[in-house]
This record gives C-alpha cells, structure tokens and sequence, in this order.
C-alpha cells in the first residue's frame, strides 16, 4: 500500500480553513496499477474551507491539483465537497461520490448526507470539465467530459479515475477514516469511473455502482446522447471497431477483475435503455458476480427508486 505522511500544515486568513500538503509515495503494489492510471510519487497541496454545518455533518469544500494536467488551466484542479460526520467513535469507513452525466449534483449532495447520516465520510468529487473545472473563455469552454473528440473524453476518463485515486489518497491522510475501508459509490457515468477506479486502486476495497455497465464502446455507440458523436465519428472514416480499440484501455470490463474480493454491490435497470442490462451483466461476472439488485425500470425512470437506493447504498457501505 502507499503510504501517507502529513506535511507542515500551515493556518492562513481564511476562518476556519486548513491549510496543507500531502506527500504520496507510491509502494509496491501501485506497479501493478495499469500504467495509463498510474500516481507518481509526488506531494501536493490542498485546502479544506468549511462550508455548512449539521447537527449530524459538517461540509467544507476541498481542492487539490489533478496529477493529469491538460491545456485546460480551470480543469486541472479537482473541486470537491467533504462531508464529515460530527461526533466520536473510532475512525469511520469513507467513500469518494461521483455525479451522473448530467451533472445533477443534488443528487450527488443528497447521497453524501445518506452516507454521512450512517457513519460514512463522504467527498463528492466533480469530474473533469464539471462545475468550477468547465473553463468559461477560449477553446476550453467548449469541451466537455464526453464529446465528439473521443480521444480527449478517454483522457478525461483517465484523469477522472487519476483524480478518484487522489481523493481516496487524502480520504486515507484523515486522522479520523480507517484508511481500511475506502471505497468509491457512483451512478450512471460515475458509476462506470467508479468501478474503474476501484478496481485498479489498491486501496480501494468497497464500492457500489449503480446504473453502470462495462463495453464502453457498445454504450457509447448505442446511447440516445451519442447520435451526433456517432454521425461525427462514421463521416471521418471510423468504425465501431476503431472505437472499441480506443475505448477498451479504459473500459471496466477491462479492468473489472480488480474489484474481486471487494465489497461490491451492482444496481441496475432490467430495461436500462442507456446502460444495456447485457453491459451490466458482464461487467457483474468479470467482477466475480458479487450482490447485485434488479429495478424494473429503465436509465431515466429510475428516478423513482434512486432516494430508497441511496439509503440502501449507504446502508451497504457503513457494515464493516
């Protein structure tokens, strides 16, 4: 495992704001991290601002740089929202959460409170070019985390699973989480980041991953989203199969055998119309079919079962 160190700590104007620098140091097992989402050694900085209290959480905003950097000077720092619960009892489980495609943090915030209401330290973690990381001038204001550039959006999906690793590593610096039970919960779109990064991060040993599925080609192809990506990509000259080749490095089916043996929980639509069940299915058996829950619903219409599923999620994640 890597290990982790607090450096010098420094108290600045801001009321309440702390201030620091962790150092990561990547042991052993991080040879074993499929290059393409490998952590060099490194030390970096963060800040952590509170935000808003609860008689049962705090929330603060936190900030780190991305170890990806782009052309895009805003995309290069991960912005997240640390939510602690308040009290004693001895060092908690904590979880990275990861939004939808459609950017609907609310429901990503409504997760994190579920979480930190059983016991579980939640960081909401905004993917690249999402929120304070979409540049607002130039070139970059255009881009998004999936486009017609595939190529830039596996980048993106890259630095997504490099910036989840990152916040499990400053999960793991807290004096109060047990750096033992980290894990990583997200729906949809960061449900398929999720599982990647869980997989492929040693540290990493939970995870629940709703609405997600591996053969990130089939999904990208097939999704109502996609048409103008898929017209784009058919007029250069470009085949499914092309696709596939470029996708598949950063597939979770590719890298779904690293979640066995982890406390895994699958949920997912008979008739996800987004997110095939056959994806999902897949994905579940590469990972050594741990729990899994059928809805009977599809991608959109599962709105109405996703509040009872958050509770079930945190429930899920809070056992030791």
């Amino acid at each position: 495992m890597s290990i982790y160190t607090w450096a010098v700590m420094a108290a600045l104007a801001v009321p309440g704001l702390e201030s620091g620098k962790l150092d990561f140091r990547p042991g052993a097992s991080e040879e074993l991290v499929p290059a393409q989402f490998r952590l060099e050694s490194a030390r970096y900085s963060y800040e952590l601002v509170p935000w808003t209290r609860s008689g049962r959480y705090v929330v603060s905003r936190l900030r780190f740089p991305s170890p990806i950097v782009t052309p895009d000077v805003a995309n290069n720092t991960v912005h997240a929202e640390y939510f602690a619960p308040v009290g004693p009892g001895p060092r908690r489980p904590a979880v990275v959460v990861l939004h939808i495609l459609g950017a609907d943090f609310p429901l990503s915030r409504y997760l994190a409170i579920r979480l930190a209401d059983r016991g579980v330290a939640a960081l909401f973690v905004k993917l690249p070019y999402y929120g304070e990381r979409r540049p607002t001038e130039g070139a970059g204001a255009k881009r998004r985390f999936l486009s017609t550039e595939v190529d830039r959006s596996m980048t993106s999906m890259r630095q997504g699973v490099c910036d989840v690793r990152r916040a499990l590593h400053w999960l793991a610096s807290r004096p109060d989480v047990d750096a033992d039970r980290l894990g990583v919960v997200g729906i949809s779109l960061g449900g398929i980041v999720g599982s990647v990064a869980a997989a492929v991060d040693p540290t990493a040993t939970r995870g629940v991953f709703m609405l997600a599925g591996g053969d990130l080609s089939r999904i990208m192809w097939d999704m109502p989203e996609s048409r103008p990506y898929r017209e784009k990509w058919i007029e250069s000259g470009r085949t499914r199969a092309d696709l596939k080749a470029l996708t598949d490095p950063f597939d979770p089916l590719t890298h779904a055998a690293g979640l066995r043996g982890k406390k895994i929980l699958f949920v997912a639509g008979r008739v996800d119309e987004v997110v095939p069940p056959e994806t999902t299915v897949a994905l579940w058996n590469q990972a050594g079919r741990p729990p899994i829950e059928w809805l009977d619903c599809g991608h959109y219409s599962s709105v109405g079962y996703l509040l009872p599923l958050m509770r079930r999620s945190a429930d899920f994640l809070a056992q030791p």
